[in-house]
């Protein structure tokens, strides 16, 4: 109930017409001698009880705040392992692609060489017969 005004906690709890049936009922109960001593003690109980569950708070907060901390560290811990996890298995998939792809290259680059001779060889081919081709009809023509 912390936040809570102690007035707010009687007002919700208890309207004054209960307050009133209390305090005669503990007037006729123990006389009006001994209800100051009363009040006293349980003020003071009161105010031990808050001590107490403040500690009792305060504690819980500490012992939780070293396992945060702990928690927290491990988290860093496995995030780093995965980064660096991640950064090898990259440097392996790049030199994996890097090495087929030179691979591919030193396949394909005699196939290229060979396609190469064979354009040139059919070009040569048909440059010679459109000479051929081209000599023929126009001596024809003459």
């Amino acid at each position: 109930m912390a936040g809570v005004k102690k007035d707010t906690f009687i007002k919700v709890f208890m309207s004054g017409q209960e307050i009133f049936v209390i305090i005669i009922v503990a007037l006729l109960l123990f006389g009006a001698e001994k209800l100051p001593d009363i009040a006293k003690t349980l003020g003071k109980g009161m105010r031990d009880f808050k001590r107490a569950t403040d500690d009792i708070r305060r504690e819980l907060e500490n012992s939780t705040m070293d396992i945060r901390k702990d928690m927290s560290d491990v988290t860093d811990s496995i995030k780093k392992d995965v980064t660096d996890f991640q950064n090898k298995i990259t440097r392996d998939v790049n030199e994996v692609n890097d090495s087929v792809r030179n691979d591919v290259n030193n396949a394909t680059s005699g196939v290229r060489q060979e396609m190469n001779s064979v354009v040139d060889l059919c070009l040569h081919l048909w440059s010679g017969s459109v000479q051929v081709y081209t000599h023929r009809y126009s001596s024809q023509l003459h």
